[in-house]
């Protein structure tokens, strides 16, 4: 059911790449509930993902960016305003890679190039984003920026390495961006950290699957889907959450506020009888 909630709303949605990706179904949604929008991601991931039938499906215009070029940024702010025909009411950040977890380096083993180089994608893309956005003027008052996140931000997971930098990183610049921005043009600035979701990045980190059931079991509600974060992200890019900024949002079906769950309880239990 639509709402109508971003009916009029113009944006910018970064990092779609197949069906499963949260960044595709933030499209799907936001087309649903009445917004306009350009999608973007870097050239190499457009040529190997299926953007271009999203880009169809939601009649929006598909516009390369590397998220590390200042210059690419740029041009994706002034090309999307004269696209939709004004400035921009949202923005979806959904960047995120590490070299070392892609080649499966220990965390006490790092590569520091690649760590530098997955810390720019990861993080210091946001910065870009929201500087560029605030001295372009492209960014309307009372604008929304929702960038993904995850908890390991907060806690270690062994499997995820230098990404969990890159996630803390992220979750601080939205917070000392989101004060900057909220006292120059009321522009809010939040993460959502996100329940383990099936999507082609998340799958591709190894223990995956093992994580992903202790964390249903874990979370009173189960897992939070992508479908799920997709409407959460749009509650955040509406008029309804006008004075929610610099949060970090959990939305993991009650995972980061459990100890232990009754199921893992009686799992151990039965596996020590």
């Amino acid at each position: 059911m639509a709402y109508g909630l971003l009916k009029g709303k113009r944006g910018i949605i970064s990092g779609a790449l197949d069906e499963n990706s949260i960044a595709w179904k933030v499209a799907l949604k936001a087309k649903e509930e009445g917004a306009i929008f350009t999608l973007t991601n870097a050239p190499i991931a457009m040529r190997m993902g299926a953007i271009q039938e999203l880009a169809k499906t939601c009649d929006a215009e598909l516009i390369p960016a590397d998220a590390t070029s200042v210059e690419d940024i740029e041009n994706l702010y002034t090309q999307s305003m004269d696209v939709l025909g004004g400035k921009i009411d949202f923005v979806l950040h959904s960047i995120g890679m590490s070299i070392n977890v892609r080649k499966g380096k220990s965390y006490g083993d790092l590569n520091y190039e690649w760590m530098q180089k997955g810390l720019d994608i990861s993080a210091i893309s946001l910065h870009k984003f929201l500087q560029v956005g605030e001295k372009l003027d492209a960014i309307s008052e009372w604008g929304s920026v929702v960038a993904l996140s995850y908890i390991a931000a907060q806690r270690t997971y062994s499997f995820y390495s230098d990404m969990a930098e890159a996630k803390a990183m992220l979750e601080s610049i939205a917070r000392s961006y989101g004060y900057r921005y909220g006292k120059a043009k009321n522009v809010r600035v939040n993460t959502i950290s996100q329940s383990p979701t099936r999507t082609k990045a998340g799958s591709g980190i190894e223990g995956f699957d093992a994580f992903y059931d202790f964390a249903e079991k874990m979370s009173p509600l189960g897992n939070a889907t992508a479908d799920d974060c997709a409407n959460y992200a749009i509650t955040l890019f509406s008029d309804l959450t006008k004075y929610v900024t610099m949060q970090n949002l959990f939305h993991d079906g009650g995972y980061s506020s459990t100890g232990i769950s009754e199921e893992l309880v009686q799992m151990i239990q039965q596996q020590n009888q």
